[in-house]
């Protein structure tokens, strides 16, 4: 049986305030989630509990598990081509490209091109897919697909129900989850959202180094890309891969019902493969990516922190980081969730990453065994 640990959670508020406190961020937000229930929720620097912010990449598995229980249901096969369900998608010899190789960022086409007429127009992103080239030869390699991926991802959530790829993600994996609509915020539904701006400084040559690097890697999601997200055409879009809006504690509570599976809302096989690694190829840093078709997993070879898991997560803590430090996972182990927002940019992608880890850490040993 696991309980919460006060004092640890007074040591995870301290964390957490600390860049706010500094003048480096101008807010965050975070909240604890167990047995179904929030028991920590916080909000710094200029915010409250139920502010929303850009959780950026956070957002995917929404979109996957959505595809993936379309497909358990017959609607299409994920270890199939794209092709048979998006036509289009098949020229340039990306006939072969399958779903699952999309979901698992194995595709070879991370950074094809999603201008504003095709974010805003599917006959025109249809079109555009059919002008994609791949890198690489699919399913040989993994590069993270910021973007591009899920747009695809979801245009088949579009084709195959007729529907509108939010408003089915909503209906499918958020509103059964207790939860409310990350994607496809209205013009008129936006007050509550903060606006992102970028803060601090790059990485020192020094830090750079010690990686090996001269510069860090972008993924098409410079600070540039990032702060246009703020304009209310793009976040009433609902760009899937990155473009979720949500508080700290909707998204705690999403994980929560992911873990318990809250009334049956993921049929079973698609919940256990979200649980399963399906693709282990390194990233960039050369760790393995330990990616399922929906999740980061922690995994058992001591390299959690670097897929943005706290020290100490148990190899069955699934989760996905966002641009900027967002956060958001659950531990079987423990039964808690996490999640933490922020508006800061940290343009120290190594600053950001040192402190998402530094928190899950603080979160994770938050629950107390008895």
């Amino acid at each position: 049986m696991t309980s919460i640990d006060r004092s640890a959670l007074d040591a995870l508020i301290e964390r957490a305030r600390r860049e706010v406190d500094s003048g480096l961020l101008p807010a965050a937000q975070f909240a604890l989630a167990f047995e179904g229930e929030i028991v920590a929720s916080e909000a710094l620097g200029d915010c409250t509990t139920d502010t929303r912010f850009h959780t950026y990449s956070a957002v995917k598995p929404t979109v996957a598990l959505t595809a993936m229980e379309l497909a358990a249901e017959g609607h299409f096969d994920v270890s199939a081509p794209v092709s048979d369900v998006l036509e289009s998608f098949g020229a340039n010899g990306k006939d072969a490209i399958t779903v699952s190789q999309v979901l698992l960022h194995t595709g070879g086409f991370p950074y094809a091109p999603v201008r504003r007429v095709e974010t805003i127009d599917r006959a025109a992103r249809l079109s555009a897919y059919g002008t994609w080239r791949t890198d690489w030869e699919p399913g040989t390699r993994y590069e993270y697909h910021a973007l591009a991926a899920h747009w695809v991802a979801a245009d088949i959530v579009t084709e195959v129900t007729g529907r509108p790829y939010a408003d089915v993600i909503a209906e499918r994996v958020m509103k059964p989850a207790g939860c409310s609509r990350w994607l496809g915020i209205g013009v008129d539904e936006q007050d509550d959202v903060a606006d992102v701006a970028g803060v601090g400084a790059v990485p020192t040559a020094e830090e750079l180094a010690a990686l090996g690097l001269d510069e860090m890697p972008d993924f098409g999601v410079s600070e540039e890309v990032l702060v246009v997200f703020n304009q209310p055409w793009l976040r009433a879009a609902g760009v899937p891969g990155g473009g979720g809006i949500a508080s700290a504690a909707d998204m705690a509570l999403w994980y929560q019902a992911v873990l318990h599976n809250t009334g049956g809302f993921l049929h079973p096989e698609v919940r256990s493969d979200a649980m399963v690694v399906r693709q282990n190829h390194p990233d960039w840093t050369g760790t393995p990516a330990s990616r399922s078709h929906a999740f980061v997993l922690a995994g058992d070879d001591g390299k959690a922190a670097m897929r943005g898991h706290g020290h100490g997560a148990s190899s069955g803590a699934f989760g996905h980081s966002g641009a900027g430090g967002q956060a958001a996972w659950a531990d079987p182990a423990t039964g808690i969730s996490f999640a933490y927002l922020t508006n800061g940019l940290d343009r120290n992608d190594l600053a950001s990453a040192r402190r998402r880890v530094a928190l899950s850490a603080r979160a994770l040993a938050c629950g107390k065994k008895q």
